[in-house]
């Protein structure tokens, strides 16, 4: 069994030998550059991990894995233009680099390369795999939508957050796992379980991605501290906030999301503030646990012996307890 540290490696070396074409050089320059800024690899390694809980030999399956990391980057480029994201790990947006136009193409580009290593190698069940793929795929544009939505309404509600974020974040990671499962002759009822699996602890990745937006340590999280709240993005601890605030805490929340002239140190000062007078901060850590939890119990379903699961259960405990 491989640690999830060694299959980190592997991708990394199969990333860095991917054989992109050149030219024209400002369609996949951006591709190098996104692929290059690193990252925690963790819808390849999940997949891998799903893979080698049935397989010692992962390397007929690196394409797939890859896949589905330069299709995680894709999505990136798209989001960080609608998001009007400055930074990704530390260094300049590939928008902020080239332009908008470039980060999209480049972008629908990085779409069709994923589909392109996701069929090398006429891996097993190519049909199942592609299928879950594509609708993944779907499912992720669903919740993108459902988000861009939410910055329109002030009366989202914590179970549309989740969902949201069960389509945006979690069916990526589930996917993984479930494709490892599938390319590894797994049982079916044991790629169910893995997906499940996935499910649950992407809920749980997505909502730490919140919590370290506004209580993160921006040398370390790889990005600006309090973005979510300048954007007053409509996240689990906003929409919990709102909801069990007094009503002068309710007030002065609702006057900071209505306020277009401010100094943005202040209005995330601010905000952090009233989150801290609710206890949000213990009611994100709360629900994040639920679902970390989920997740956990979730892997006493599969047929496999328990030490094969390990890897994986420290994998996801790594996540949880990440500080970036």
């Amino acid at each position: 069994m491989y640690s999830a540290l060694q299959l980190l490696d592997r991708v990394n070396a199969c990333i860095s030998g991917l054989d992109i074409v050149h030219s024209p050089e400002n369609l996949y320059a951006p591709v190098e550059y996104v692929l290059s800024l690193g990252g925690k690899r963790i819808r390849p390694v999940l997949m891998l991990l799903g893979y080698n809980l049935y397989k010692d030999d992962v390397q007929p399956v690196m394409p797939q894995a890859v896949a589905l990391e330069v299709y995680h980057n894709y999505t990136l480029l798209h989001d960080d233009v609608m998001d009007h994201s400055d930074m990704r790990r530390g260094k300049p947006t590939v928008h902020k680099v080239w332009n908008e136009n470039t980060a999209i193409l480049s972008g629908d580009a990085m779409l069709v390369l994923a589909y392109r290593l996701l069929s090398r190698n006429n891996p097993p069940h190519f049909r199942e795999v592609l299928e879950l793929f594509s609708q993944t795929a779907l499912e992720i544009c669903e919740g993108q939508q459902y988000d861009m939505d939410f910055e329109t309404r002030n009366d989202v509600a914590a179970a549309e957050y989740i969902h949201m974020i069960r389509l945006k974040t979690a069916v990526l990671l589930a996917a993984s796992l479930k494709m490892g499962a599938i390319l590894a002759d797994a049982p079916s009822e044991d790629a169910r379980v893995l997906y499940d699996f996935g499910i649950n602890m992407g809920i749980a990745f997505q909502l730490k991605d919140d919590y370290l937006d506004v209580y993160g340590d921006p040398a370390v999280f790889g990005k600006k501290i309090g973005g979510d709240i300048l954007c007053n993005k409509k996240t689990y601890m906003l929409i919990e906030a709102l909801e069990r605030a007094d009503a002068n805490q309710r007030k002065q929340l609702e006057d900071w999301l209505g306020k277009t002239d401010y100094v943005p140190s202040e209005k995330i000062a601010a905000v952090t503030r009233l989150y801290d007078e609710v206890g949000i901060k213990g009611i994100c850590e709360n629900k994040m646990r639920e679902y970390y939890a989920s997740a956990i119990e979730t892997l006493s379903g599969l047929s496999v012996a328990d030490e094969k699961v390990q890897a994986l259960r420290k994998f996801a405990e790594h996540l949880m307890y990440r500080e970036m």
